[in-house]
């Protein structure tokens, strides 16, 4: 190959490189920007299968306080905090909380076993899809939402809670 090969070879790859930057950064100014939900927003309501096979929604649960919780078994700090989940989900019940865990993408035989060996009694929701995932623009899990029994979002918590976090997130949503 030639230098006047090369040359003209570059220039064409330096077109398509410019061509291909110029369109991503069309594409990212062209789309709405979704934004993450916040604190005093209303949670979006979405339909789910428990594990139990059981059709239910989100607003089924309204006059509640709701812990929303996404979660994988294979998570190690979500197996870490579901205890202190069902201590809590044992404290609380009884004052109009619930505790919603929703599984990410995970077969129900899988998560029964997770479920049954750590004795959890609260509800999981399935989400085989990521729809649920996607609405609220779940990022790193664990991943909670404290909603308050009129629907609106009063916490949000990123990660790993401890037992402590989980109670004063539900406090807050009681109040």
């Amino acid at each position: 190959m030639n230098n006047q090969q090369r040359y003209w070879i570059r220039r064409v790859l330096l077109l398509v490189m410019l061509g291909l930057l110029g369109y991503a950064l069309f594409q990212s100014m062209s789309e709405p920007d979704d934004a993450n939900l916040e604190v005093g927003e209303e949670a979006p309501n979405f339909e789910f299968q428990t594990l139990e096979g059981k059709k239910a929604e989100l607003s089924d649960y309204r006059g509640k306080v709701v812990l929303l919780n996404f979660w994988a078994t294979w998570c190690k700090p979500c197996r870490t905090e579901m205890p202190d989940m069902q201590g809590t989900y044992n404290k609380f019940k009884n004052r109009e909380v619930e505790i919603l865990a929703v599984n990410i993408a995970e077969q129900p035989v899988t998560i029964n076993g997770f479920v049954r060996s750590l004795g959890l009694t609260f509800p999981i929701g399935l989400d085989p899809q990521k729809e649920i995932t996607k609405m609220y623009k779940v990022g790193p899990i664990p991943s909670s939402f404290f909603i308050d029994a009129n629907g609106k979002i009063t916490g949000i918590y990123q990660g790993q809670m401890n037992a402590s976090q989980i109670e004063q997130g539900i406090l807050d949503a009681l109040k």
